[in-house]
């Protein structure tokens, strides 16, 4: 699949039609105290100001002008806000969604066409309700967390080899949780060097020995974190620790890379539970979090991308019980470029597309909460079926040498081909209920529209 080549076609006629649609709104100015403020302060300013991870700030007026041209491009192509995820296809209700609305993008465009003009100049833009970069993502929903668990302090180099550390550190907790939504966040300026940070959850068995239970969450660049959906538990045992499994790459990736020496790196992990009563008072289905491979055996260099050559994966699972599909995060590393998720019923024949990212990117991974209402509800024997693109040519900006022959493993150079999928377990009643709910609310809305 030349996706490169293919979006480059694709770009243009979208730059085009925005522009085409910017041209019917030329008897309307738009100016930055009118409109376009307002959208980059909601939108943009939260990367792009001082101590952001944003190459450029775009706090005020004067900032903004001189890169108007630049925004108007990365806007139209939907490269910015950095949330890869593709319009008009498949689910499209998601939690935790950066992109911007249609109107907002053309309004952008036509602008930049009108000559970026400020505008009225007593007009003063609203300032945007900016958090700190250093707090939690889900503070203003749910507080600080309940529990954060730190790794081991590292210092990472300014250059080098990429680098690993395994270890294991105590939760302390004394009993079964529910867990409610997690993040995992990279201390102070290690943003751009963690490349990915797993955690799994090690459990004593009856004999009191260690044993993995499960997948606690994962991290990678850019990763916003989960919420894990009502009436759901992930769960996280009592007197259990946390395996931490940290990839490291010195001097970092993207434009926020520091290039400088990082001591005393930490990464953490903040919990957010239920109640302690949770699971008596709702007996919940359970959710888990695992990677689904692609194609067995990348890791020890199977996955093979040739030198100027495209290589696309893609792998099968079905379950014995239904299940809802509650998020999708494909991962990779340099030259992957695109991903989608599909889904085949064998009693009909049908597939069914949910998902598609056609300009993903190593620096921004994104796990795609699905709206818990139209979270993609699979009978017993459905399969899921994940696909992923890889391009080593150098129409990809993010490949570091289009001239080398590229296998599975774990170094930032090498390849991976699996997806992150958080699945909810359902049986026969719940599975059945949760379908009647939603075709009770199709009908309510339909009735509505008559």
């Amino acid at each position: 699949m030349k996706t490169s080549r293919a979006w480059l076609g694709l770009t243009a006629l979208a730059l085009l039609g925005f522009q085409t649609q910017a041209v019917a709104q030329a008897d309307h100015q738009v100016t930055y105290n009118g409109e376009v403020g307002r959208i980059i302060n909601e939108n943009c300013v939260v990367c792009h100001r001082e101590g952001g991870i944003g190459p450029m700030q775009l706090s005020n007026y004067d900032q903004v002008r001189p890169w108007a041209p630049l925004i108007q491009l990365r806007v139209a192509n939907r490269e910015m806000p950095p949330y890869s995820y593709d319009h008009g296809i498949g689910i499209q209700e998601l939690q935790g969604d950066w992109r911007l609305q249609q109107d907002e993008i053309d309004t952008i465009v036509a602008w930049v066409n009108q000559g970026s003009p400020l505008g009225d100049p007593d007009i003063t833009v609203p300032a945007p309700e900016l958090q700190d970069p250093s707090e939690w993502s889900f503070v203003d929903q749910f507080g600080q967390p309940d529990l954060v668990v730190a790794s081991v302090a590292m210092d990472i180099p300014a250059d080098g080899n990429d680098l690993w550390t395994k270890h294991y550190v105590a939760t302390g907790l004394t009993t079964e949780r529910c867990i409610r939504a997690v993040q995992v966040k990279p201390r102070g300026d290690a943003k751009a060097v963690v490349h990915h940070a797993n955690s799994s959850v090690a459990a004593p068995n009856e004999d009191g020995e260690y044993e993995r239970y499960g997948q606690l969450t994962e991290y990678a660049m850019g990763k916003w974190g989960e919420i894990i959906p009502e009436g759901v538990c992930r769960t996280l045992p009592a007197n259990s620790r946390v395996s931490w499994d940290i990839h490291m790459f010195p001097g970092g990736l993207g434009a926020a890379a520091p290039g400088t020496v990082i001591k005393d790196n930490v990464v953490e992990i903040g919990l957010w539970f239920h109640d302690e009563d949770f699971q008596e008072k709702t007996s919940p289905f359970k959710q888990d979090l695992k990677a689904y491979q692609l194609r067995d055996g990348y890791e020890s260099g199977q996955l093979i991308v040739p030198p100027n050559g495209y290589t696309m994966t893609q792998g099968f699972h079905s379950f014995d019980h239904p299940v809802r599909i509650d998020s999708f995060q494909p991962h990779g590393h340099l030259r992957m470029n695109a991903a989608s998720l599909e889904i085949f019923y064998p009693a009909t024949g049908r597939t069914e597309q949910i998902s598609q990212v056609s300009n993903w990117s190593a620096t921004w991974h994104h796990s795609h909460l699905y709206e818990p209402d139209v979270a993609p509800l699979l009978p017993t024997g459905a399969v899921l079926v994940i696909k992923q693109w890889y391009d080593n040519t150098a129409d990809n900006p993010n490949n570091p040498d289009p001239d080398q022959w590229v296998v599975g493993g774990s170094r930032t150079g090498d390849e991976m081909s699996h997806a992150w999928i958080a699945v909810t377990h359902l049986d026969g009643e719940g599975y059945e209920k949760l379908v009647a709910e939603r075709e009770a609310k199709a009908e309510r809305s339909l009735a509505g529209n008559d």
